[in-house]
């Protein structure tokens, strides 16, 4: 989805979206409750927990990943290889991952809106013209549709996520 403003040799070198410190669990992609047999499937040993308020949509576990008690040590995500990237076919590739590093998130007056992750190394050298553009051309309007589908995957609006790209008021 945002191959157009991000090279894919940037992510694949990077990976900085697939691993996650403890701090930052609530990152982890939610997807719905169909998609958990496919999951389970490719990766048996994989550990899966509920996620959001719904009852509906399922995280990767990590919680029991970390080897070390240091709070930056950071836990893969299990379809991660470290030589191939993303393991996951990109049908069933979660929707977060599809669109990281921007996020739909809950402002403070209840409104839904796509916020810019301030973290991935990668978007962080394109012009935020060129990353709200893409937002306006489409993408920013298919993330709100999708939240309103399937609302466990907004995350609540903070100054980690205050970097609104769409819409713009």
């Amino acid at each position: 989805m945002l191959s157009s403003i991000l090279a894919k040799s940037d992510c694949a070198a990077c990976k900085f979206c697939c691993s996650f410190r403890r701090t930052s669990l609530w990152e982890t992609p939610v997807f719905p409750e169909a998609d958990l047999p496919k999951f389970q499937a490719l990766k048996p040993d994989a550990k899966f927990r509920p996620a959001g308020k719904s009852g509906k949509s399922f995280t990767f576990d990590l919680r029991n990943a970390y080897h070390t008690d240091d709070p930056s040590e950071e836990a893969a995500c299990p379809f991660l290889d470290p030589s191939r990237g993303c393991t996951l076919p990109q049908d069933l590739k979660p929707f977060e991952c599809k669109i990281w590093p921007l996020r739909a998130v809950r402002q403070k007056d209840n409104s839904i809106a796509v916020a810019l992750t301030p973290t991935c190394p990668a978007i962080n050298k394109v012009p935020l013209d060129r990353v709200r553009e893409l937002a306006a051309s489409g993408l920013g309007q298919q993330i709100l549709d999708y939240a309103t589908e399937h609302p466990d995957i907004i995350k609540e609006a903070s100054d980690f996520l205050s970097n609104i790209i769409y819409p713009l008021k």
